[in-house]
């Protein structure tokens, strides 16, 4: 059970996570109320649920059908605490199958955007207009209500909300937390602020205050390495790791052979000079493209670089163990710049989600890994830790940075990564990366980058007959990047972009750009 860092006196609502892909995003919508949100896992017993003194529960949405013997299932009793409680999509028909209701699959069932009428009043819609576009996701509906349960909004289909006041419970078909359902925040805020009367007590600089200090306590005396990359994640996790142990902190920045362009140069240069952070620079490209020699399975790609990552960790582990054996430090510690987008689309952490893709951070760690883990933003999301990054008082030039995966170019490598693929999408991505700039659009789109695939084409170039790559161009707009729709490039960039790179690549000869939102695809291909 990760430790969560908040306050005695912190107001806190606990999220029981039934497999949603969103229920992080029901805590970070909390977390913009500058209330304290954790998510549990739906088997949570209900004492860890009472040691967290919550002003209220609320329980997630979740892919599987209630009234299934291999269903998610939390206590029951949860539903007799007397705290608020708030079910949401499958946590209604768990509220209604649980107290004696009934749940069946819908006639129609209802995904994308619907209009609910708010039919009765209810402290749950205060302030929100009689009739509301929302997002649904379900495929069951509430047939019969428990006994003391009254409709309180409905669609053309289905029971969409329901309350019994005397129990404390309110719950809603439709997801709130989503962006598609524009209403959804003052709903929550009704629950959380109105309902719970949870005080707005915690902050960035809340966060950044406990977390140092439960650093200072897991690392003790030892000493901390942190896998550098230069993005925006690894750097606010190390510079919220040196501000808990200062110089007990080395950061190992590897050069895994699929960086951008130039950049193991500058990232050094950003990190010492800039944030004044002690690293190590280890050129490990060989070893890792070796390592990389004839893999085209994407999952495969990145567990190989993952155990090579740890592997290198633990060669620097020991050279900096034996350099300071006689001061009595030990090097025990791993710190990455995880986040929860990789947690949750990596592994069922926190209930029975369903896996994507696995992260070299989260999964592809091997077992017998020596070090222990920190990873102090595990449970936040991108936007909230630019936040914390701008309370540490880092510079733009760093927070601002566009994500870039774990794994580097070899998950925009299709196919096969070798060093003279890595170098033609270098080259192609340095393109994107410096028209997207001139064009004004870098903080605008989420992220914005090459990718090349094996295929090749025939093309013409100054009369004569080519056979070369194709590379795609992928640029999206996304809050946090659990869900992400294609950005709509004007014409002059993308030509702009084409053009340069069929003239300046030598290996590539067609563009195409990739129009496909997140779901049903991913951001990075691979």
């Amino acid at each position: 059970m990760p430790v969560y860092t908040r306050g005695v006196d912190t107001s806190t609502i606990v999220i029981l996570d039934f497999g949603s892909q969103y229920t992080q995003l029901i805590a970070r919508r909390i977390r913009e109320f500058n209330v304290f949100s954790v998510v549990l896992p739906c088997t949570v017993s209900l004492d860890e649920v009472r040691r967290l003194n919550p002003k209220g529960v609320i329980l997630s949405g979740g892919p599987s059908s209630v009234y299934d013997a291999t269903a998610p299932k939390a206590d029951p009793a949860v539903l007799a605490m007397g705290l608020p409680l708030l079910g949401i999509c499958y946590g209604l028909q768990f509220i209604v199958h649980h107290l004696g209701g009934k749940v069946e699959p819908a006639p129609a069932r209802e995904y994308g955007h619907a209009p609910v009428e708010v039919v009765a009043e209810s402290a749950l819609f205060t302030g929100l207009p009689q009739t509301m576009n929302v997002w649904m996701s379900h495929g069951d509906e509430a047939k019969t209500l428990p006994e003391g349960f009254r409709l309180t909004a409905r669609t053309a289909n289905a029971v969409s909300g329901i309350a019994d006041e005397q129990r404390r419970i309110w719950a809603v078909q439709f997801h709130p937390e989503v962006a598609h359902t524009p209403q959804g925040m003052e709903l929550l805020k009704n629950f959380v602020v109105g309902i719970c009367g949870a005080q707005p007590d915690w902050t960035p600089e809340h966060f950044i205050q406990t977390t140092v200090e439960r650093i200072r306590q897991q690392v003790g005396t030892g000493h901390a390495i942190c896998g550098l990359s230069g993005g925006v994640d690894s750097s606010v996790a190390a510079v919220l790791v040196a501000r808990a142990i200062g110089d007990r902190l080395t950061c190992i920045f590897v050069n895994n052979g699929v960086l951008r362009k130039d950049e193991f140069l500058k990232v050094q240069t950003t990190m010492r000079e800039q944030l004044g952070l002690n690293v190590v620079a280890v050129d490990a490209s060989e070893r890792f493209l070796a390592k990389l020699a004839g893999v085209t399975d994407p999952e495969k790609k990145r567990k190989a670089i993952g155990n090579e990552f740890i592997a290198v960790f633990d060669d620097e582990a020991k050279k900096i163990f034996e350099a300071e054996q006689s001061a009595g430090e030990e090097v025990a510690w791993l710190v990455q710049g995880t986040l929860y987008p990789d947690v949750i689309e990596s592994s069922s952490v926190h209930g029975p989600s369903h896996t994507i893709k696995s992260h070299h951070n989260v999964g592809g760690l091997p077992e017998n890994m020596k070090l222990k883990l920190i990873e102090p933003l595990r449970d936040l999301f991108k936007d909230e830790v630019r936040r914390i990054g701008r309370d540490l008082g880092m510079p733009a030039e760093v927070l601002e940075r566009q994500p870039f995966p774990g794994p580097g170019l070899a998950v925009r490598i299709l196919g096969e990564v070798t060093a003279e693929r890595v170098a033609i999408l270098q080259e192609a991505d340095q393109i994107v990366v410096d028209e997207i700039k001139k064009a004004g659009l870098y903080r605008k789109v989420w992220q914005s980058f090459a990718v090349l695939l094996p295929v090749k084409s025939v093309g013409v170039m100054g009369d004569q007959r080519t056979y070369a790559n194709t590379c795609a161009i992928r640029a999206v707009e996304s809050e946090d990047g659990m869900t992400a729709d294609w950005a709509p490039l004007p014409y002059d960039v993308l030509r702009t972009i084409s053009s340069r790179i069929v003239s300046e690549v030598r290996g590539i000869n067609r563009v195409v750009y990739d129009i496909t939102s997140k779901p049903p695809g991913t951001i990075e291909w691979e």
